[in-house]
């Protein structure tokens, strides 16, 4: 079998083509093979209020793939040319591989893994930003 297998808490919830499933009381494994399904777990969603730095800039729009609020044709380039910026100041070896990850990803149609790579990058952004003299 494969697909994306998501493992849920008690009463997480997660949007799988366009509809809100929450979980029942006990921890949960659900196996997701309908190809290209929208899945975003909403622990993990950012809202358009906190789209306030560059890199949540990056995942909001992956986000909006992912939920079913944009076409993947038309965020394919803004995800190419948000993770090209990024690459201009995140240059540490880390970062580098994550954003190569998140570009593989974007291209090859997976935009779950793009997420995954580009939401590594957000504690260290937090980290420059708050070193950042005032």
């Amino acid at each position: 079998m494969s697909g994306l297998v998501l493992k849920l808490g008690p009463h997480e919830r997660v949007l799988i083509n366009g509809a809100v499933i929450e979980n029942g009381e006990k921890r949960s494994r659900l196996a997701v093979v309908t190809p290209n399904a929208h899945i975003l777990r909403l622990r993990d969603a950012i809202h358009p209020e906190e789209v306030n730095t560059p890199v949540r800039r990056v995942c909001y729009i992956a986000q909006l793939v992912l939920s079913g609020d944009a076409d993947p044709a038309e965020a394919r380039m803004q995800l190419l040319r948000g993770i090209e910026q990024l690459s201009q100041v995140l240059t540490d070896p880390d970062s580098r591989q994550q954003l190569t990850s998140a570009t593989a990803a974007v291209l090859a149609d997976q935009h779950y893994q793009a997420l995954k790579a580009l939401r590594s990058l957000l504690p260290r952004e937090e980290r420059l930003l708050a070193a950042r003299p005032q």
